[in-house]
């Protein structure tokens, strides 16, 4: 699953978003022994008492309204199930269904054999648990086989969260598909089931609905009969049963307009979209990456793709980036559609590598499925690390797998930096509620995920690493796991090619999964003595997590000395001697190379000179990925008062003579903080005049390759920089920019049938008109907006329109985000933080959640917001005391109602807000020194 987030997440998102998956057989967690025991009702673990063998689930999705204005769905389920412990009581997991009562009970019990079942007592809903009790007057068998039958009426509301409505306008006309999102805890909002991840069942599907729509689901099609029922011409659709899967993973579609176009080699793969943009080719892409995607994993596992089909259907409404459900994978339009006349070469990228992402789950995810949800960053890291290996194989030429590092590695730094960040793998008995589950599905479980597993394959070496992938694979199949079987069978495949390494597999992961944070390396280059340091943003933040290994790693550590080959070391203390990397003269050492370690570094002051040096006569001695770390690394050692802030921005004095990519993002991303954290101050400008300053050259740059802006450049990176340089150009006062955004502009409202910019360069160029320009120009987005055909133009405006230092006018756009007629659900957390990020808007849209945070809590709910990154996105700029104590009040007014999913975000939103205010009160007056002498 990719987390969608203003990110599929995960990326998801990601993570979103996102965004995005797991889970087992447990006995009943009790409450400490002091108390009574709980009963088992109110426990949010199933007991281990029941294992269910398949469901036939038959479903009536109306998409028309009833004569109360609902959209409804009827439904028929049985589910047969396995007694493996005596017991005279069943839960199984329902929520938000009206289950049909027949003989006062809420379900029918029958067995497959011979003799007759236990007869039911009581039946009832156990709200907070999510469950319906089924109570016995009798035990059930061990070894028999019984079946819970059931009749319901669910709503098919536009809560985004199990089946649900997506409704969108096509030709003026209203349009409604139903469709589904099960994960992580919405199958029970469906049909009444055994929940949890490890309760693997076969699936019997039955969608009826109105003749003329099309049904999908997991399996393929394999009869279609047209009837009436109720008075009504529908079809009957059944589909061939599911592999034996998690709850989670199914997946239901019904909609009359949709249309898919199709590729058949050994797997059918078909992608599904409205019928407009597939008769427009928008989904022409996807169709030719799937396959070889596809391809390389079969290859990369040496395990062949175990379905007859692949559907990849585009839905106007998600919450997340998109979900891997088995065999119909579900994406966000922006996600899947591309369009070669309005998509940019970054949604072309997006596209690739969420395919890539959602597939490599069919097998490490599916096939295999971790038992719990405590273990979501294994699924999701694992899936976020090689959508970058299946999104290099589809587009080889982009050199994509290196962008992990500004994507994922210095992502997640920031967050694992904090004294309230968390261990990728928890406790299963912390994670038992839903909104817990949620929760789980952060940057730490994607990013850090996909970094130390990086890391992992880097010291395996691929060969072994995906050697002991197969091996797992093919023993688990169709089956639940624990991390420790995965390092166990790593392990194996070590052994078997006599690699060495300092510990066993188990031994050094553990130290990356079982404690919270990364280490700093320090490199003393005089004696050659190499430390480590549990890193931390904040060096006077509490760390009260407690650490199974002292906040110690098992550090790989590759490096290289001026004119040398790489090298690697290992540090397993605190602190080691090696005499290789003692320099003399004017020679330097570097260190983590490609970033394959996760982890920070710091040197001595004479080889951090030395590499400053080096930048500023000759970068590309230096490579690419290095030149990014550096400038990373030092800003954040020096939030950290590792290093004076004065090196950091040292770094970046070399820029104006960069013409990559990956460096001057990486600076970019740093010095944005410094425009947030001085945005009411006369440090900004100074700031501004700095980077204008700076980025001159590479305007010129890309003005001259580009003959005067009339095409692109070829490299796929150099055309991300060519965005970068106009953004920073305009945005820091450069008057060519500026011309030049604002003419285009001009044009496009001249002409709207014809767009002169550039898809690459629209939302730049959308963002600097609209915040030149004033209510005409925003009117004019507005409306194209509105109009937009495809979701990822809508995208672009979206964002732009936040860019306005129009106060009305940026008020006006809050407001629309509750208005779910201007902006769809799943868009306004995005819109939200848009705002919050520009110097204009910060005050408004915090005064705007805090005013409205109860309505959009109870009434919108996890389905539509993403609490984690609107607290996040929204909180970021936050450093002063009065922002502090806004921040405390909110917590403290809302503490009753909770906070979800954003539980965490918000804590770490205090954490961050009071090192903010602590760094900009002692580094304000030395940055503003510098910035003054740069500039003179």
């Amino acid at each position: 699953m990719i987390h969608f987030s203003p990110m599929c997440i995960g990326c998801t998102l990601l993570g979103v978003a996102s965004v995005a998956t797991i889970v087992g057989l447990w006995t009943v967690q009790l409450l400490p022994s002091t108390d009574p025991p709980a009963e088992p009702w109110d426990q949010y673990r199933l007991p281990d008492a029941l294992v269910p063998d398949h469901y036939n689930i038959s479903l009536w999705p109306r998409l028309q309204p009833n004569i109360d204005g609902l959209f409804v769905f009827t439904g028929k389920s049985s589910v047969v199930f396995k007694c493996t412990r005596e017991t005279d009581l069943i839960l199984i997991h329902s929520n938000k269904l009206n289950l049909t009562s027949e003989d006062g009970c809420l379900a029918k019990l029958s067995t497959l054999g011979n003799t007759a079942p236990p007869l039911i007592q009581k039946t009832w809903m156990q709200k907070t648990t999510q469950y319906l009790v089924i109570q016995l007057k009798g035990k059930l068998s061990v070894g028999e086989y019984y079946v819970i039958y059931s009749e319901f009426v669910g709503e098919l509301a536009d809560d985004l969260a199990g089946f649900y409505r997506s409704e969108y306008y096509e030709n003026g006309e209203k349009k409604i598909t139903a469709t589904s999102q099960m994960h992580p805890t919405h199958a029970r909002k469906t049909f009444p089931c055994f929940d949890e991840p490890a309760m693997r069942a076969v699936f019997y599907i039955t969608l009826i609905h109105a003749r003329g729509t099309v049904a999908l689901s997991n399996g393929m099609e394999i009869e279609k009969v047209d009837t009436i029922l109720d008075g009504q011409a529908v079809t009957v659709t059944t589909f061939e049963p599911t592999k034996k899967m998690s709850s989670y993973l199914l997946a239901l579609v019904v909609s009359g307009d949709y249309t898919n176009i199709t590729s058949a080699n050994d797997t059918l793969i078909r992608i599904w979209a409205r019928d407009k943009a597939i008769a427009d080719g928008h989904g022409d892409y996807a169709l030719n990456k799937t396959g070889p995607i596809l391809k390389f994993f079969e290859r990369y596992y040496n395990v062949p793709y175990p379905l007859s089909k692949s559907d990849q259907i585009a839905l106007p409404d998600f919450y997340f980036g998109a979900m891997e459900n088995w065999g119909l994978v579900t994406y966000r339009e922006t996600n899947l559609l591309y369009d070669p006349l309005i998509s940019s070469n970054a949604n072309k990228e997006r596209i690739a590598t969420i395919i890539a992402h959602e597939l490599a789950h069919m097998w490490f995810g599916n096939l295999v499925t971790l038992r719990w949800w405590n273990e979501v960053w294994l699924n999701e890291g694992f899936a976020s690390y090689v959508s970058y290996l299946g999104a290099d194989f589809a587009e080889p030429s982009w050199n994509v797998k290196d962008l992990i590092i500004l994507k994922d590695v210095h992502r997640v730094f920031a967050v694992d930096a904090l004294a309230s960040s968390h261990p990728l793998s928890s406790k299963e008995e912390d994670i038992i509620k839903p909104e817990q589950i949620s929760e789980q599905f952060d940057a730490i479980s994607y990013s850090k995920g996909a970094s130390v597993l990086r890391m992992l394959s880097d010291f395996l070496t691929e060969p072994v690493f995906v050697q002991g992938l197969n091996t797992y694979l093919t023993r688990f199949a169709y089956q639940n796991t624990i991390g420790e079987d995965l390092w166990d069978l790593l392990q194996s495949a070590v052994d078997k090619t006599g690699l060495v390494l300092p510990l066993s597999v188990e031994g050094i992961m553990d130290r990356w999964v079982l404690q919270m944070g990364f280490p700093v390396i320090t490199v003393d280059t005089g004696t050659g003595q190499v430390s480590q340091e549990h890193f931390l943003l904040d060096p006077e933040s509490r760390v009260e997590r407690p650490s199974p290994f002292n906040y110690e790693w098992i550090v790989p550590i590759n490096w290289m000395k001026v004119g040398a080959e790489q090298s690697r070391i290992w540090l397993l203390v605190k602190t080691a001697f090696y005499s290789e990397m003692k320099m003399a003269g004017n020679e330097w050492v570097l260190v983590n190379l490609n970033v394959t370690g996760y982890y920070r570094v710091n040197y001595d002051h004479m080889n951090w000179e030395r590499l400053l040096s080096q930048l500023n006569e000759n970068h590309e001695v230096i490579p690419v990925i290095n030149r990014a770390q550096i400038v990373d690394d030092a800003f954040n050692l020096a939030r950290a008062k590792i290093v004076p802030v004065t090196l950091a921005l040292r770094s970046t004095k070399y820029l104006f003579q960069e013409k990559e990519y990956m460096p001057w993002e990486s600076a970019l991303n740093n010095l944005d903080y410094f425009n947030l954290m001085f945005t009411q101050t006369d440090v900004y400008g100074l700031l501004q005049n700095y980077l204008r300053k700076q980025v001159i050259p590479l305007f010129a740059h890309f003005k001259n390759i580009t003959e005067d802006w009339s095409h692109v450049p070829p490299g796929h990176t150099d055309q991300y920089n060519q965005v970068n340089a106009i953004r920073i150009a305009c945005s820091t006062g450069v008057q060519d920019c500026q011309s030049l955004t604002s003419g285009w502009y001009s044009q496009w409202m001249d002409k709207p049938e014809h767009n002169p910019i550039h898809p690459n360069l629209r939302s730049t160029a959308y963002c600097c008109a609209i915040a030149a320009g004033g209510t005409k120009e925003w009117d004019f987005g507005w409306q194209m907006f509105k109009d937009a055909t495809i979701a990822i133009e809508a995208d672009k405006l979206m964002s732009a329109l936040a860019c306005t230092k129009n106060r009305v006018l940026l008020e006006r756009y809050l407001g629309y985000t509750l208005d779910a007629s201007k902006i769809r659900k799943q868009d306004a957390t995005s819109v939200i933080v848009y705002i919050a990020n520009n110097p204009d808007g910060q005050i408004l849209a915090w005064d705007f959640v805090r005013k409205n945070w109860e309505y959009m809590f109870t009434e919108y709910g996890v389905g539509s917001f993403n609490f984690a990154s609107l607290i996040n996105g929204i909180t970021k700029t936050f450093s002063s005391e009065s922002q502090l104590k806004q921040l405390l009040e909110f917590q403290s007014d809302h503490s009753e109602m909770g906070f979800g999913s954003a539980t965490a975000a918000l804590q770490q939103a205090i954490e961050t807000t009071k090192a903010n205010i602590k760094w900009v009160s002692e580094n304000q007056r030395e940055i503003t020194d510098w910035l003054v002498a740069e500039t003179a």
